[in-house]
């Protein structure tokens, strides 16, 4: 206990040094999605491995068809060994006018109740994130030389457009990479002082239709009733996905949906969570899916059916009677446990087909789909990392589950054979992806401090 107190007592000494290494990275406008900033990619890929180099990491920014993957190794011959992702690629910042500041001019708010925030582009996602595992190997290895287990830091650069490169890369260092156990930091708090491990993520499957039925728009006048409307049967395919309790229609949608394993629904149930406060943030007051379930089971554990996308006819300014010759929808399906997407895919097609009239086509366009991805709660590295957050935070940390996808986990538990631990330090109210994106100082500091020990609960 004496040498893990004195780390993180080098946490709490270094934090306005741990800031400053912060801003600099911050400073790196690594756009991965615009070609205009490849530049910049490339310098921030080069500063995570000359940074990690500096603390004894074996570290290389490797060139990919896209922008550079950082791998840095940290062995230790013995002891159990750890591959830890991040990214250091962020979000465009349009539209800047909605900017309180200089998107890649970080600075520390002070707020009115006397806390403070980072404020700045990738301060919560995911470059603050990625900071605090680094930092807290850094402290590791300033006080005692070394780190308590073998450590593999994997940051890509291609996160937030796709990571298309990241799958190949993975499959040809394989024998490299692989470790024990995989951390990721890109995740959120419970709230404010309740740390969270999250242990299931949904996976997806994105369909897009366009139904084609005359040859050229029509007078609705002339033609109504006698032509084929694309809206209407879009209108009617799309409502048939549904029943009247919320369940989705499609044949054989819940293959490979189990009820909630014992072990979370009583973690879950034990959630401080207010179902009118989640849906009266956003003005609504009633929860629209499967009936007789739980808003948490809703977005944690159930699948969904999304209409994302709708369009048809003439939507200008004005009025103009005629039937379309086109209309289209997207739909988006989160998925849960052991749902097939392709089966899912090919489920909603035969639905589409059923219900298209003689005199129509349909197109269809895949966007793409994942797995869920869930881990074993009671396995031994999940219930040390989650004793290492309750020490830290002072209040038990709970497994919880997610409502969005993190691709790349599919990607270590297939390629790599790995589980997950998924422990961030991030808060609602971050504005990831949005202007103004924040990150506490609060869980700057304590997210260090929660490395430090979850580092050294998984060397014992």
């Amino acid at each position: 206990m004496a040498q893990i107190d004195a780390v993180l007592d080098r946490i709490d000494a270094d934090l306005d040094a741990a800031l400053a290494r912060l801003f600099e990275v911050l400073r790196i406008k690594s756009i991965s999605t615009d070609p205009a900033y490849a530049a910049e990619c490339r310098a921030c890929a080069e500063w995570h491995a000359a940074d990690l180099r500096s603390i004894g990491f074996e570290a290389t920014a490797h060139a990919t068809p896209g922008h550079p993957i950082v791998v840095g190794h940290a062995r230790a011959a013995g002891k159990p060994s750890a591959l830890f992702y991040g990214h250091y690629d962020v979000q465009p910042v349009d539209p800047l006018s909605l900017w309180d500041h200089d998107p890649f001019e970080p600075f520390i708010e002070t707020r009115a109740d006397g806390s403070k925030a980072l404020r700045g582009r990738g301060t919560s996602d995911d470059k603050g994130q990625v900071m605090t595992f680094v930092e807290a190997c850094r402290a590791w290895k300033a006080v005692t030389g070394s780190l308590p287990i073998g450590v593999t830091v994997l940051i890509e650069g291609e996160e937030e457009s796709g990571g298309k490169n990241l799958p190949p890369f993975l499959a040809s260092h394989a024998d490299e990479l692989r470790a024990d156990i995989g951390l990721i930091c890109d995740t959120s708090m419970w709230d404010a002082r309740t740390p969270a491990i999250t242990t299931m993520l949904r996976g997806m499957c994105n369909e897009e239709i366009i139904v084609h039925a005359a040859d050229r728009d029509v007078h609705s006048g002339f033609y109504g009733n006698a032509a084929a409307n694309p809206n209407n049967v879009v209108a009617r395919i799309l409502a048939a996905l549904r029943d009247d309790t919320g369940r989705v229609t499609l044949e054989g949608f819940y293959d490979g949906v189990p009820e909630l394993p014992e072990a979370l629904a009583k973690d879950w149930s034990a959630l401080p969570f207010s179902p009118e406060a989640f849906l009266g943030a956003i003005g609504l007051s009633q929860p629209a899916g499967e009936q007789g379930r739980s808003v948490l089971e809703m977005v944690w554990s159930r699948p969904t059916c999304e209409i994302t996308g709708m369009g048809g006819g003439y939507q200008g300014e004005g009025f103009k009677t005629v039937i379309p010759a086109v209309a289209s929808a997207k739909v988006s399906f989160r998925l849960v446990f052991d749902q097939d997407p392709e089966k899912v895919r090919a489920a909603f097609r035969a639905h589409v087909q059923r219900l298209l009239p003689p005199d129509c086509r349909v197109e269809f366009i895949n966007h793409g789909g994942s797995k869920a991805v869930r881990f074993p709660v009671d396995s031994p590295p999940f219930a040390k990392a989650r004793e290492a957050l309750t020490q830290e935070w002072g209040t038990d940390a709970f497994f919880i589950g997610g409502g969005g996808s993190i691709p790349v986990t599919n990607v270590l538990k297939a390629k790599l054979g790995m589980d997950v631990i998924l422990a961030g330090f991030a808060l609602e109210d971050d504005r990831i992806h949005s202007p103004n994106e924040k990150y506490d100082l609060e869980s700057f500091r304590r997210g260090m401090r929660s490395w430090v020990r979850i580092l050294d609960s998984l060397s014992r």
